[in-house]
Order: structure tokens, then C-alpha cells, then sequence
């Protein structure tokens, strides 16, 4: 059997697919995009794929939130504040949102594991 292999984008806290233990690292992952609540619910601690759904439609939902607080914040704010602190607050709806797309991705590939994909090295 070929060693197990992470894919790009595949988080660095979490054991590539097939190595040992990485289901345990994956549902620790998983619970960390989730809010902390969902650690109390049994279901989601003891069946890895019903977290992942649970994990990806959260982020999906943070995802939106900043795309909304994005399109929003230079309206919402004029006059407010000072233009450079509203600069600076999209500037970090910008670095939230690129964040967020990077977990989306890590919660995508860990749900393809989940339900039995394999990747392959590249060479």
C-alpha cells in the first residue's frame, strides 16, 4: 500500500487520509471551524462525516457573512469613522475572506476522505 498522501490544501494539523489516526486529527480540525457548542453534541464527535457536513456549511455561512460585511462596510461606515479605519476594516474582511476560503477548501478535502477518496502524489 502507498504511503498516505495529502493533497494541496489539505490542513497541516491533520494526518494525511490513511495514516494512522487521521480520522482522530480530522474530527479535531473539523471542531475547530465549527462553534465551540458542537463539541457537546455526541453525533458530531463520534461520526467524522456528519461533523464535515456540519463544518462545511458553517464556513459556507462565515463565507458569506464576509463577502456581505465586505460589501457593506464602506456604505455602512462613511461618515463614521475616520476613511483610513474604514480602509483598514475591509482590508481585514479581505484577509478574513481569504482565510475562509483556504478552510473551505481543507473542510472540502477532508470530507472527500471521509467518504473514501484517495489522492495520489503528483510527479
Amino acid at each position: 500500500m502507498p504511503d498516505p498522501v495529502a493533497p494541496p490544501g489539505w490542513p497541516d494539523a491533520v494526518r494525511p487520509p490513511g495514516a494512522p489516526d487521521w480520522d482522530r486529527t480530522a474530527v479535531a480540525y473539523l471542531l475547530d471551524c465549527c462553534p465551540a457548542d458542537f463539541r457537546g453534541y455526541r453525533v458530531l464527535r463520534h461520526h467524522p462525516l456528519v461533523l464535515a457536513q456540519f463544518a462545511q456549511h458553517f464556513v459556507e455561512g462565515q463565507c458569506q457573512a464576509v463577502q456581505d460585511g465586505l460589501a457593506s462596510v464602506r456604505t455602512s461606515l462613511k461618515g463614521q469613522v475616520r476613511p483610513d479605519v474604514v480602509d483598514t476594516a475591509a482590508e481585514i474582511w479581505l484577509e478574513q475572506g481569504a482565510a475562509l476560503m483556504r478552510t473551505r477548501r481543507s473542510v472540502g478535502l477532508i470530507g472527500e476522505a471521509l467518504r473514501g477518496r484517495r489522492f495520489v502524489a503528483r510527479l
